[in-house]
C-alpha cells in the first residue's frame, strides 16, 4: 500500500517537474528574444508635442504638420498641452513627459526658470532631446537642441519696414507688449527698433500689460492720454491686440491709426478681415510642426548631430486686409 502511494507521489512529482522545466525553458527563450523582434511592428520613437495654446487655429496647424510628418517617418507623436495661460499645468506636463522617458520633446518655449531647469537639467540627464517650436528660449538657458519657427528678429523688421512705408519718417509709435517679456517678444522689439532707429522723426513709446482685458485697456488709455498725437500701434504680443483695438475704438475711430500685429492668436485674422489692422505678420504653423518632427528624428537617427543651434526659420509674410478677400 505504502509502495503504491510512493509510486503515485513520485509520478505526480515527475509530471510537475516536467511541466516546470518546460515553462522555465519557454520563459528563458522568451526573455532572450532580440529587442528588434519586439519593435519591428512598433513605431521607432515616441515623441511629444506640448503647447500652452491647445485648440487654437495656429496650434491646430502646428499639430497637423507634426502628426503628418511623424506618420511619414514611423514615429508615435502625442500632442499634449493646456488651454490659455495655465503655466503651472503646462510645466507639469513637460515634467511628466520627461519622467515618462519619451524619446524626444517638441515644446513651445517659455521664458521661466523652472522651464529652463526641466530642459537643461532633467531632460539632459535622461538624454531626452528638446526642440522649441513657434516660441524660442535662449539655448544657453535651456540647452534646447534647436528652435523651429519664425525668426522673431526678422518678423520685427518686417513690421518696422511696413510701418515706415505707411507712416513715413515722422510720428509717434506705441509698442504694446506683455509684461512677462518672453524671449520672442524681446527679439521682435529688437527687430522693429533696428529698422526705426535711424529715423530721428519717429518716437517710440514702449508700454507693457498683463494679458487680462482690463489691464490692456488701462494701459492703452494711459498711453493715449500721455501721447494724444500717437500715430501707430504695434502689438508685439498678439494676445493683447483685440483688447487694445477695442479700447482705441472707445476713445475714437480706429481708422486714423496704423495698427499692426502677429497672427498667433485666433482674434487676429478676423480683425484684419474687418479692417481693424493695417498689417499682420503671417507665420507658417504647419511647416513648424512638420519641420520640428523632421529635425528631432534626424537627431535621434544620428543623421544631423548637432542640430543648428541658431534654429531653422520657417516662412513669414506680411498680410493686408485685401489678402483676406
Amino acid at each position: 500500500m505504502h509502495k503504491t502511494i510512493s509510486l503515485a507521489l513520485g509520478s505526480i512529482c515527475a509530471i510537475f517537474l516536467f511541466f516546470t522545466m518546460i515553462s522555465a525553458i519557454r520563459f528563458v527563450q522568451s526573455a532572450w528574444q532580440p529587442p528588434e523582434m519586439e519593435n519591428q511592428a512598433a513605431d521607432r520613437y515616441r515623441l511629444v508635442l506640448i503647447t500652452q495654446d491647445l485648440g487654437t487655429p495656429f496650434w491646430n496647424k502646428v499639430g497637423e504638420g507634426a502628426e503628418e510628418e511623424a506618420s511619414r517617418l514611423d514615429a508615435n507623436l502625442e500632442v499634449w498641452g493646456t488651454y490659455g495661460e495655465d503655466r503651472e499645468n503646462f510645466l507639469k506636463q513637460l515634467e511628466i513627459a520627461i519622467d515618462s522617458r519619451v524619446d524626444g520633446i517638441i515644446v513651445q518655449g517659455m521664458n521661466e526658470e523652472r522651464f529652463n531647469n526641466l530642459t537643461k537639467i532633467k531632460a539632459s540627464f535622461h538624454g531626452i532631446p528638446v526642440i522649441t517650436v513657434a516660441s524660442d528660449v535662449p539655448m544657453s538657458d535651456s540647452m534646447r537642441r534647436t528652435y523651429v519657427g519664425s525668426d522673431p528678429l526678422a518678423a520685427g523688421r518686417m513690421i518696422g519696414e511696413r510701418l515706415l512705408a505707411d507712416l513715413g519718417d515722422t510720428g509717434i509709435v506705441v509698442l504694446m507688449g506683455n509684461e512677462r517679456e518672453e524671449y520672442d517678444q524681446r527679439r521682435r522689439i529688437e527687430g522693429i527698433r533696428s529698422v526705426l532707429k535711424d529715423y530721428s522723426g519717429i518716437r517710440i513709446e514702449y508700454v507693457t500689460s498683463s494679458a487680462e482685458e482690463e489691464r490692456v485697456a488701462a494701459s492703452t488709455r494711459d498711453v493715449m492720454n500721455r501721447f494724444p498725437d500717437v500715430n501707430a500701434f504695434i502689438s508685439v504680443d498678439a494676445n493683447l491686440t483685440a483688447a487694445m483695438i477695442q479700447e482705441i475704438g472707445r476713445r475714437s475711430q480706429v481708422e486714423p491709426y496704423l495698427i499692426y500685429s502677429f497672427d498667433d492668436n485666433p482674434d487676429i485674422l478676423p480683425l484684419l478681415r474687418r479692417g481693424k489692422l493695417d498689417g499682420v505678420v503671417e507665420q507658417s504653423p504647419y511647416q513648424m510642426g512638420e519641420l520640428g518632427v523632421r529635425m528631432i528624428m534626424q537627431w535621434l537617427d544620428g543623421e544631423n548631430v548637432p542640430l543648428d543651434a541658431e534654429g531653422y526659420p520657417t516662412d513669414i509674410r506680411m498680410l493686408e486686409a485685401e489678402d483676406m478677400e
